[in-house]
């Protein structure tokens, strides 16, 4: 699992979606889409996650929507 997916625990939970080790690889790749950062780039992925939460409500919003979307 990715270095900052599990500060996303209580996010992702807000999201409906659950951790398992089945799904991890797939939101971590999802995540790295939805902010537009290289694979396994960890650092820069939790920068910008963190740019998308705290932006406004609207982008925690529509943070939480791509990520639903990407996990259907």
């Amino acid at each position: 699992m990715s270095c900052y997916v599990h500060n996303l625990k209580d996010i992702l939970s807000e999201a409906g979606v659950e951790i398992t080790s089945d799904n991890r690889k797939q939101i971590d790749r999802a995540i790295h889409e939805i902010v537009n950062t290289t694979y396994k780039d960890c650092p820069g992925t939790w920068k910008e996650v963190k740019k998308k939460l705290a932006s406004s409500e609207a982008g925690k919003r529509e943070f939480l929507k791509k990520l639903k979307a990407a996990l259907a």
